[in-house]
């Protein structure tokens, strides 16, 4: 199998001259962009950076972002593309945990790097004069006269092509190494399920820290595409890149869907050229499949269900033909349902009954094990399957259902969000008694992170969200809803039952109503 690099080189011989990225007034061929990539990779390596060394990336979704990516594959160095929304210790411990060499940031994120004592002791590239950097971005990509084998690369289709970081129920990150003919594989399955064309056009907004962000990108090489970069989440100006780009196809988390109709300029842009639409991260509500296919009315509506570990578990080329339903499972995957207590991937759950989803670990798209953590592996990877921690289930027609996770993971706005960090920030609150943290339904979030507390002393729901503001915890973790219940439902050995407080089975304290918290 053709490694990364040599999957990019294909493009740039293909189609030399054709539009390969852009962000904001900067547009690069496949040409111009692959002269970029190797001076990226030829500086990393007289950084010091070899085959099989981790480069920590913590920047947006900027051409940056884009070109280091596309460098490390080049190279053979592994990326390690952080959320630049990161605290400090989260620098910290994937610094540690990966054993970065090198560090790529930008001011959003100076101050996380700035204050992780492993990451003072690394060369740190700052874009855009970032705080405490050694080196600049600028200097770093400087053009450089001496001659370079254009259709050489340093990596092979078994080296790792990059660690993805996942949070697990206890709120410890889990890297999940993918090697180049992982992700190629993936790229490849998201090509054909998404019935992409050459030259096809997508929005690059997904960050490029997710598995989704990182399949758009390596799609579109794939087709000879083009990959429009948004830094930031904005309806308005997304809604202008499609038009002034004519992008072809979307691969969003329903929340951004949402976005994008609800915004006032929808009505007045031309989307025509999108004829493709595809989702995964969250379930969508039937409400917004509708409004999407009417407003849209794409050739294809896919609904892919997947995951870092094993990309595409399941997928449906026609989301509003069963809406709900996660389809069957993708070209690269074998799946099953499992009863909730299994043990064995041979504890087949009948159709109907909810039980846990696996996947099969020879899928060629799947991973081989988390990184530095056998206790993640002895719990997730049994007897050769990939157990993932989601409830669904099958229906008599044989499509899958996803309908939670096993260990009530929050999944709001594409992002996985771990009840527990939220819990021990607001259990420190003196006036909390007790505190449990659950994901309700929401229209534009698909769930959002809402806080039960039992008060000890009287406490309302603004000194609470100053209390989460001041602590270390990340914005989008913060809860957006506090509700004050008399008492938190627990199972007979104590443990909480989330799935009652979302589904709202819990008594008020009677003293407030719930309170919403906003955010910037």
């Amino acid at each position: 199998m053709l490694d990364l690099g040599r999957t990019f080189l294909q493009s740039v011989e293909r189609s030399p001259d054709a539009l390969a990225l852009v962000d904001g007034e900067l547009q690069l061929t496949y040409a111009q962009w692959h002269r970029m990539i190797l001076n990226a990779a030829d500086a990393l390596r007289e950084l010091g950076l070899q085959r099989g060394d981790r480069l920590l990336v913590v920047l947006q979704n900027r051409w940056e972002m884009a070109t280091l990516h596309w460098a490390g594959q080049f190279l053979g160095v592994v990326i390690v593309p952080l959320n630049w929304r990161a605290k400090p210790d989260e620098v910290e411990y994937c610094v540690t945990d990966a054993g970065v060499k090198a560090i790529v940031y930008e001011p959003v994120c100076a101050d996380a790097v700035v204050k992780s004592a492993a990451a003072q002791q690394l060369p740190r590239i700052g874009l855009d004069d970032a705080a405490g950097r050694t080196i600049s971005f600028d200097s770093l990509l400087a053009d450089r006269e001496r001659a370079r084998s254009a259709d050489t690369t340093h990596a092979s289709a078994d080296d790792i092509s990059l660690i993805l970081y996942t949070s697990g129920t206890t709120g410890k990150p889990k890297g999940v190494p993918r090697r180049h003919r992982h992700e190629r594989a993936g790229a490849l399955a998201h090509v054909a399920q998404n019935l992409y064309r050459r030259g096809e056009r997508t929005l690059g907004v997904m960050p490029l820290y997710h598995t989704m962000g990182v399949r758009s990108l390596l799609s579109m090489a794939l087709v000879d595409g083009v990959f429009v970069c948004v830094r930031r989440w904005n309806a308005k100006l997304a809604l202008e890149s499609i038009a002034k780009y004519r992008l072809t196809c979307l691969y969003l988390v329903p929340t951004l869907y949402h976005d994008l109709l609800a915004d006032s300029a929808f009505a007045g842009t031309d989307t025509s050229s999108v004829r493709k639409l595809g989702f995964a991260g969250a379930p969508m509500n039937d409400g917004l499949l509708k409004r999407l296919s009417a407003a849209f009315q794409p050739e294809l509506f896919v609904n892919h269900y997947g995951s870092s570990e094993v990309y595409t578990v399941s997928i449906d080329q026609d989301a509003m033909r069963k809406p709900g339903s996660a389809g069957r499972a993708g070209l690269n995957t074998r799946l099953r349902v499992v009863r909730l207590d299994a043990v064995s991937p041979d504890d087949i759950a009948p159709a109907g009954e909810e039980g846990q989803i696996i996947a099969d670990l020879l899928g060629d798209e799947a991973f081989e094990g988390y990184w530095n953590r056998p206790d993640a592996n002895g719990k997730s990877l049994r007897e050769g399957w990939y157990f993932t921690g989601d409830t669904g289930y099958f229906d008599r027609d044989g499509d899958l259902y996803v309908t939670g996770r096993v260990d009530d993971m929050i999944i709001s706005g594409g992002e996985n969000i771990s009840p527990v960090d939220i819990e021990s920030v607001l259990s420190l609150h003196p006036a909390v008694d007790e505190v449990a943290v659950a994901g309700v339904k929401d229209e534009r979030w698909g769930q959002r992170v809402v806080a039960f507390i039992k008060r000890r002393d009287h406490v309302d729901a603004e000194a609470l969200d100053a209390w989460c503001r001041q602590s270390d915890l990340v914005n989008f973790k913060r809860p957006r809803d506090y509700v004050f219940v008399d008492d938190i439902p627990k199972s007979p050995v104590g443990k909480i039952l989330r799935r009652k407080l979302s589904a709202g089975e819990y008594a008020s304290d009677g003293h407030a109503q719930p309170t919403q918290t906003t955010k910037e």
